[in-house]
């Protein structure tokens, strides 16, 4: 994509272009304007007049911007920001990209006012900034490094502890640009272009208003780089002022009377069920922390358990499904053919015994993998491939020589999951605790079949059912003792 002008075309060069013409110079006949336009603006530094260059662009596969740039001839401030120039989107964007080698530091990134940075293997979180920012990934994390290394000397004297955290995290950033480079005015080189090992990282832009977006190489197939939208919530869009404070509680308090009234989400008596509270300990940090644990009713199917962990202090969280019914006499083996993008709404549930498998690309996930998911056909197949993805991108595996194949197999997955190419999802339950929704319920759906099977012997031992008697085990337990009395 860095290659093809077409697709990113480069601001820089048009930019520059733009002041070898004159804007009264005639070519062709014609007068040629220039791309940018110059208005006088007061600088905040020295009170002097300075320019302000404003260039509008567009970025394929993304939106129009604006890019501002402003420099003072008087005192040499200079500043630039961009905007979008076009409408906030429907949905909010997460952008995920990961940084393998460094030619992946040549990416461009578009970072607006509402995008939140975060850099999960350094614990680091950019919270939302007060401009835009149009800038490469080397030159981002150039940006963390210079703004945390600029009170380091005050900060040691003041919060020695604080200093020492800082400069524990700077000591891991340097080596991405170079540990023999220096952060200052001074030109440097490219970090990209150096000889050196790199370790490896994940950068993850998340954006409410979906204003922001991360370069991908070659094409949207590109292995490193993925891209989920989801639904924004209420406190985000009051955030973005696409809603009042006041007519946000007013929806809350609606919709809370609503559900008291309809007594939604409840178990099959259509009451709202209870909310539990487990308190325990966090297993990432060890503070304590509450799980709660919720009672729902699954249309056409049977009551779940849904539980869910969330820890205030380090930030884990963690939910779990667990079938509320009795275990089922036979398994069940359920075949979607998705056609479209419509099958990717549909709600999934997949027990902790299920299986999945996509036989068009060869996934086979074994009983058990993901543990219990309630989630939608697009939900479950965007976390096999974050798993996936995490796995085969760092530590040993980022190098190996099956590393090839297996980014042509998440290219696969990627287009499965974006629905671009039919396929056939089965999912096998031996304890019939799974679920996708019908959408012709209750008619048969022309696209599933449902079918119940005798589970073999060895599966019973493998769930432990061959050794469960739930009839006449007083007698057994009487006999066993009479037994024992004869053997004395």
């Amino acid at each position: 994509m860095t290659q093809n002008q077409g697709l990113f075309p480069s601001i820089g060069s048009a930019a520059a272009q733009t002041d070898l013409l004159s804007e009264t110079e005639p070519i062709n006949g014609k007068t040629e304007e220039k791309a940018t336009q110059e208005i006088e603006s007061l600088c905040m530094e020295c009170g002097q007049q300075g320019m302000t260059r404003l260039l509008l662009t567009s970025i394929p596969f993304f939106r129009e911007l604006v890019v501002m740039s402003f420099r003072c001839e008087h005192c040499g401030a200079k500043n630039n920001e961009i905007q979008s120039a076009g409408t906030i989107r429907p949905e909010g964007t997460v952008y995920t990209a990961r940084i393998l080698a460094r030619s992946d530091l040549d990416r461009q990134i578009v970072r607006s006012p509402s995008c939140e940075i975060v850099i999960p293997e350094y614990a680091l979180t950019l919270p939302p900034s007060q401009r835009g920012q149009l800038t490469t990934i080397e030159g981002l994390i150039r940006d963390v490094i210079t703004d945390l290394s600029m009170d380091q000397p005050l900060r040691r004297i003041q919060d020695e502890d604080g200093y020492n955290k800082i400069e524990a995290l700077l000591d891991k950033l340097k080596p991405i640009i170079g540990e023999d480079e220096e952060i200052d005015d001074q030109p440097v080189s490219k970090a990209s272009m150096k000889d050196i090992p790199m370790p490896t990282f994940t950068l993850r832009l998340d954006d409410p208003a979906g204003n922001s977006f991360i370069e991908f190489v070659g094409s949207m197939e590109d292995p490193k780089w993925n891209m989920r939208t989801y639904p924004r919530s209420l406190e985000q869009n009051v955030l973005l002022g696409l809603i009042s404070a006041d007519d946000a509680a007013a929806n809350a308090a609606a919709g809370k009377q609503l559900n008291e009234d309809e007594g939604l989400g409840g178990g099959d008596s259509g009451v709202n069920e209870e909310i539990f509270v487990f308190q325990g300990s966090c297993s990432s940090c060890g503070h304590p922390l509450d799980t709660l644990m919720k009672k729902v009713n699954i249309p056409y199917f049977k009551d779940v358990l849904i539980m869910s962990t969330s820890c205030d202090r380090c930030g884990y969280r963690d939910n779990e499904v667990k079938s509320g019914g009795a275990i089922s006499e036979q398994g069940k083996r359920i075949t979607l053919k998705v056609e479209d993008r419509e099958d990717l709404s549909r709600d999934i549930l997949k027990s902790d015994s299920a299986g999945l498998m996509v036989p068009e690309i060869d996934l086979v996930l074994a009983h058990g993998t993901l543990g219990g998911r309630f989630t939608t056909l697009e939900g479950i197949l965007e976390q096999v491939y974050e798993e996936l993805t995490e796995k085969v991108f760092t530590g040993d595996s980022a190098a190996g020589e099956d590393r090839v194949p297996f980014e042509a197999f998440l290219r696969k997955l990627k287009e499965v999951k974006n629905a671009e190419r039919p396929f056939t999802l089965i999912i096998d339950d031996p304890l019939a605790n799974s679920y996708v929704q019908n959408l012709y319920a209750p008619d048969p759906d022309p696209n599933m079949t449902v079918e119940l099977y005798d589970r073999s012997w060895d599966q019973n031992e493998e769930l432990g059912l061959n050794d469960i008697k739930v009839e006449n085990y007083a007698e057994d337990e009487a006999d066993e003792v009479e037994k024992d009395k004869v053997e004395k």
